[in-house]
This record gives structure tokens, C-alpha cells and sequence, in this order.
């Protein structure tokens, strides 16, 4: 690849977001190294973030809401 062919293609990742390029009917995705670090990074399941929030629980409200229900006339 030639150097100003590979500058365009770092700029366009790094403005637009991933590329595709084909090499010999193969197809790669180039990416930022902040985009590659995020899907690296290790997530939390489902059941571990009901089990320990990023927030605190004595923030939340729960009171139940004392209006009247709705009356369907069918």
C-alpha cells in the first residue's frame, strides 16, 4: 500500500470509524486503538451488574403512585 493511500485510510478511521478493505477476496476492518481497547476491555455480565450497580440504591424513589386507575368502559 502506498504511503498516502495508508494516510488516507488512518485518517478516514480515525474521522469516520472502522473501514473495510479487501486484500485478495479477503476482508479486514480497520480500527482506532481506542476502539480496539474498548472491545477488549472486560464487561459485566448481566447477573453481575444486578449484583453490584454502578449507582447507589438509597437515590432511587419508591413510592407507588397514589392516583386512581384508569376505568375501561368496554
Amino acid at each position: 500500500m502506498e504511503k498516502d493511500k495508508f494516510t488516507e485510510l488512518a485518517e478516514k478511521t480515525l474521522s469516520i470509524g472502522p473501514q473495510i478493505v479487501s486484500h485478495n477476496n479477503n476482508k479486514v476492518v480497520v480500527i482506532s486503538k481506542a476502539e480496539y481497547d474498548n472491545l477488549r476491555e472486560k464487561k459485566i455480565g448481566f447477573k453481575e451488574y444486578l449484583l453490584n450497580p454502578p449507582h447507589s440504591m438509597e437515590d432511587i424513589k419508591f413510592e407507588r403512585d397514589q392516583s386512581s386507575m384508569r376505568i375501561i368502559n368496554l
